[in-house]
């Protein structure tokens, strides 16, 4: 069973910042191309930052420039530094994984929120 594991969410101010992790299998990591949705309460899952070919990142609109993705290799883990964090930034944080012809797998999510 294809497990995605996040950490590192919470309650923090509005300007402060948070790192999320995420954790997953050597071969889902190895051929699956990662990233993270978001979901505030009712809206719908929408992108944060995902790898696409090669190490090319892209991200929303909403976080560009604040947010940064990352990977460790060695660890099979992705990250997502979270900085300069708003109020409208309050949502459950989802990893996931997908790749061509593939089911997409998601993490539980972790709780992100941003007091103002």
């Amino acid at each position: 069973q294809v497990q995605l594991v996040e950490s590192g969410g919470g309650l923090v101010q509005a300007g402060e910042s948070l790192r999320l992790s995420c954790t997953t299998s050597a071969s889902i990591f190895s051929t699956y191309r990662m990233g993270w949705y978001r979901q505030a309460p009712g809206k719908q899952r929408d992108l944060v930052a995902t790898f696409g070919n090669g190490d090319i990142t892209n991200y929303s609109d909403a976080v560009k420039g604040r947010f940064t993705i990352s990977r460790d290799d060695t660890k099979s883990a992705v990250y997502l530094q979270m900085n300069n964090l708003k109020p409208e930034d309050t949502a459950v944080y989802y990893c996931h994984a997908r790749r061509p012809h593939a089911p997409d797998y998601w993490g539980q999510g972790t709780q992100v929120t941003v007091s103002s």
